[in-house]
């Protein structure tokens, strides 16, 4: 799925005070998580560089930002609607996590779904391969 060629995908929060467009292929990987906070939101999400996502104007000021345990995840959300969109994940500090959810609809071609275990983190990260999702793609 990587070679495909990339489109650009919008989306947003609940309410569309959260908007973004993100370029990532028709077809994405998007990894169910069973961590306390991905399992309570039911978030399943793709992961991308972080230069390919961009937030439209005056959506930061909607945006507030919650974090536990290592506080690297920073799990990014709406004051109004709450709804987490997108957020810098664990796995991917140097990426940018999409609730493929939010996409809206007429981009997303194909989504596979990948278990992350998030709750074993340690244990799972080193042979998931996530953290190759927000790594620029070699020129082909």
């Amino acid at each position: 799925m990587s070679s495909e060629p990339e489109v650009v995908h919008s989306g947003g929060c609940h309410c569309r005070r959260v908007r973004w467009q993100v370029e990532a292929p028709a077809s994405v990987v998007a990894w169910v998580c069973n961590c306390s906070d991905c399992s309570m939101r039911g978030n399943t999400h793709f992961v991308v560089p972080k230069d390919k996502f961009a937030l439209q104007p005056g959506a930061g000021d909607f945006l507030t930002t919650y974090t536990f345990g290592t506080h690297t995840a920073k799990h990014t959300f709406c004051k109004v609607c709450g709804i987490t969109s997108f957020y810098t994940p664990r796995s991917n500090p140097d990426g940018v996590a999409v609730t493929a959810a939010c996409v809206d609809a007429g981009t997303l071609a194909h989504v596979e779904y990948r278990k992350a275990d998030g709750r074993n983190w340690e244990q799972w990260i080193e042979g998931s391969g996530i953290s190759e999702f927000s790594k620029p793609k070699a020129a082909e």
